[in-house]
């Protein structure tokens, strides 16, 4: 399903095609920029609560605010992108990354890094929502659930290692030295986009700017029952996922102690999942993504029920929470891209609307989820059980509602050989 190349980079005549490996590492790394934009700060929550006097919860929305706000702001990019193309958009994105994490470097006030914040995640958003749809711009089915994982793997491990860079940083420098190195990342990856990325979207598929078109390919992208329960489940696991990042620096620090230790203990539970997507990678084609994403669901309602049972006792330690925090953290790395290429397989003429769409379902209400969660804490990791088991068994239920009651269908070539 490979599209050509609509507005090539600069001089592509006379440059090595962009391969497969080339394109997942891109796509991963563009991902990465969000994920060092969360992640690498969390170290820092306290020194920066301190010094822009802020209290109690309230540094947590120095995440919470910029997850909401990509949310929102994933509506914008895939409608301009499907009419002017992937490039232009995407390049704009990471230029605003780039001057507002300076200005994040910069600010005096909590409320202003609050503000920046937020239109940091807003016009930001086509970072984290274009990926796939450039991704489906060339393949779909089985083999987009492959490449999606590929990119997890790599997206993921930023995450694992992001606390442990601001760690690092905080050895030498400030908190404000942490978003200076979140332009840096941004200048680096933007001008490897710009030299080596062409055009992805085909004239055909060129949309019109009208309210209308747009409305209506997102309104499809949203209502088609097959993939409804993918998009809707997908935001309930992972608004749990985020609701532990938004309270993991206060609930491994405070309730287990153990803050000296932060950036491992967060690096061990990121790292399983890009194991896990890894993993994923190697099987989805042959098994298929509904087999491989179903199962994992279930696992994830299991250990969540044992993360309810250990949170309920008395003094849960910290090794009871963090192997079974890591297993669900892996599961949500075999549930999260195939869950992703299940919902955008059918939308290959509006893969841009389609992926803003769903990016903005998923990152809205995971980023709504993950505040109300992170914003619960009461000094106990019971209220992130009791929303992890929770939302894994809402997204069952929304599952089986988009697979009318059917589970663990065939992968893509067996679909093929059956029909």
């Amino acid at each position: 399903m490979a599209s050509h190349a609509s507005s090539p980079a600069p001089a592509d005549s006379l440059r090595k095609p962009l391969g497969e490996r080339e394109l997942i590492a891109m796509m991963a790394m563009l991902m990465a920029l969000q994920a060092f934009g969360i992640d690498a700060i969390l170290p820092a929550l306290d020194a920066l609560a301190a010094a822009l006097a802020v209290e109690g919860n309230d540094r947590q929305f120095v995440i919470g605010v910029y997850l909401l706000a990509s949310g929102i702001g994933a509506l914008v990019p895939g409608a301009l992108a499907d009419r002017f193309g992937r490039r232009p958009i995407l390049l704009s994105a990471i230029a605003v990354y780039i001057v507002l994490s300076l200005a994040s470097a910069l600010v005096s006030s909590f409320s202003g890094l609050i503000a920046i914040r937020a239109a940091q995640g807003f016009f930001g958003a086509a970072i984290i929502a274009l990926p796939p749809a450039i991704i489906r711009d060339r393949v779909g089915g089985d083999k987009m659930a492959r490449m999606m994982s590929l990119i997890f793997v790599i997206f993921l491990m930023v995450p694992a290692i992001a606390p442990s860079i601001g760690e690092l940083i905080l050895l030498v420098a400030d908190w404000r030295a942490i978003f200076a190195a979140m332009a840096v990342q941004g200048v680096v990856i933007g001008t490897w986009v710009y030299v080596r990325l062409p055009e992805s979207l085909a004239p055909e598929n060129r949309q019109k700017i009208e309210v209308p078109t747009i409305a209506a390919n997102m309104g499809r992208a949203l209502s088609l029952p097959s993939v409804v329960g993918y998009v809707f489940g997908s935001a309930l696991v992972f608004g749990a996922l985020f609701g532990f990042i938004n309270s993991s620096q206060q609930l491994i620090s405070e309730t287990f102690g153990a803050g000296d230790i932060f950036p491992q203990v967060f690096g061990v539970c990121a790292g399983s999942m890009a194991i896990a997507s890894w993993s994923n990678s190697r099987i989805v084609e042959r098994f298929g993504a509904r087999r491989v994403s179903h199962t994992a669901l279930f696992a994830f309602i299991a250990v969540s029920s044992a993360q309810v049972f250990f949170a309920s006792q008395a003094h849960e330690s910290l090794w009871q929470f963090v192997p079974l925090m890591a297993v669900n953290m892996a599961l949500l790395g075999f549930i999260g891209s195939n869950f992703g290429a299940i919902a955008m397989n059918p939308f290959f003429n509006i893969a841009g609307a389609a992926s803003s769409a769903h990016g903005f379902v998923r990152m809205t209400m995971a980023a709504v989820i993950g505040a109300g969660i992170g914003y619960s804490f009461d000094g106990t990791a019971r209220p992130l059980a009791l929303a992890l088991l929770a939302s894994g068994l809402a997204c069952l239920a929304l599952v089986l509602l988009s697979e009318k009651g059917k589970l663990f269908g065939p992968s893509d070539a067996e679909a093929r050989m059956g029909g």
